[in-house]
């Protein structure tokens, strides 16, 4: 893991002065949040609030505060309604969720229908499908450009992007695949890089302010685990099954026991996956956003004098936390799938 710290060309100096920037972003977008909440001067800043709206998805991609007035992006809501078919409108025609449009409305950030008995499935592109579609593009243009750096290259020194990512693929391939997967890492490589990369990038990008919480979804990291899973059980060899219904060693009186607790061993490794990014992504962002509310809360300049540094350097951790979940999660991949094709031949000679 020290290796591949160290290929992330963040100078601590860089680093800090990036923490130093989103603090300070993070800063005066919260207090045109909290001048958009507060509808006296009486009315106590509501940290609650703003810290769920900050981590929750969303129809619209909310910009800044100025005057009193909101600025947003509106996203488009696709309805499917089993009485109306396949329906779509820009979601600012909800006014920010004070108001219905043909017949739909948005109830605690949830699309519902004002008629009863009407079904309906909600396929709208939300604030994380948006950045969702934003990363695969930006996935893209970074890796094409990688690709044609390397036949560019081939067989020199590596230049421009192709230097900064080829180590970190190099890594991913010499530290993770193949220490634990083993001679068919290859086959594996694919899925290791995309899940690196895709949760790195999208750790980054909701660091930034008003950027989106996609990592913080337990749908989207749920969605990640469940590829995990069927990767290894499609990839997985008469061992590894020998191993949950026959477990060598075992006396045949335990078997009872034993293939129950392995059976959902195979399902818990998926869900702690899920888990750890969902809860680390999602802590991180609580916690800068709990720190800086204690300024708006208390409206001191001593209160701010020690908040600031502290945000400042949970900042820092999370430019770290974004990198090693991202390591965390395709070494743990690589792990498991690692287990399902392992040979064993050391268990079949005993």
């Amino acid at each position: 893991m020290k290796d591949l710290v160290k290929m992330l060309i963040f100078h601590p100096r860089r680093v800090s002065t990036i923490a130093l920037v989103l603090v300070f972003v993070f800063s005066l977008s919260f207090a045109n949040e909290e001048n958009h909440d507060q509808k006296s001067r009486d009315e106590r800043f509501n940290p609650s609030e703003m810290i769920i709206h900050h981590i929750q998805d969303a129809y619209d991609w909310h910009i800044a505060d100025i005057n009193g007035e909101s600025i947003s992006i509106p996203l488009p809501v696709i309805i499917y309604s089993s009485t109306k078919g396949m329906i779509s409108f820009l979601s600012s025609e909800f006014h920010h969720g004070h108001s219905a449009y043909l017949g739909y409305k948005l109830d605690h950030n949830h699309l519902v229908s004002e008629n009863e008995g009407e079904k309906i499935y909600d396929l709208s592109i939300t604030k994380n499908v948006a950045s969702l579609l934003f990363s695969a593009f930006l996935l893209v243009s970074v890796f094409v450009s990688v690709s044609a750096g390397f036949r560019k290259n081939y067989g020199k020194a590596p230049k421009g992007m192709q230097s900064l990512f080829e180590p970190l693929i190099v890594f991913i391939r010499d530290e993770i695949a193949i220490p634990n997967i083993g001679r068919r890492y290859a086959t594996y490589m694919p899925f290791l890089l995309t899940s690196f990369f895709f949760i790195w990038f999208n750790n980054l990008l909701g660091l930034l302010p008003q950027g989106a919480n996609v990592t913080g979804n337990i749908a989207v990291t749920m969605v990640m685990a469940a590829f995990t899973l069927i990767l290894t059980l499609i990839s997985a060899n008469k061992n590894y099954w020998k191993h949950i219904f026959a477990t060598p060693g075992v006396p045949i009186a335990l078997l009872p026991i034993m293939i129950p607790v392995e059976i959902i061993g195979i399902f818990t490794k998926p869900f702690a996956l899920m888990i750890r990014l969902f809860a680390n992504i999602t802590a991180g962002h609580i916690i800068i956003l709990s720190i800086l509310s204690f300024i708006f809360l208390f409206k001191n300049l001593g209160v701010a004098a020690v908040s600031v540094p502290f945000a400042v350097v949970m900042s820092l951790m999370e430019v770290f936390v974004a990198i090693l979940q991202a390591y965390i999660f395709t070494l743990l991949s690589a792990l498991f799938i690692g287990q399902a094709v392992a040979e064993h031949e050391h268990d079949d000679h005993h």
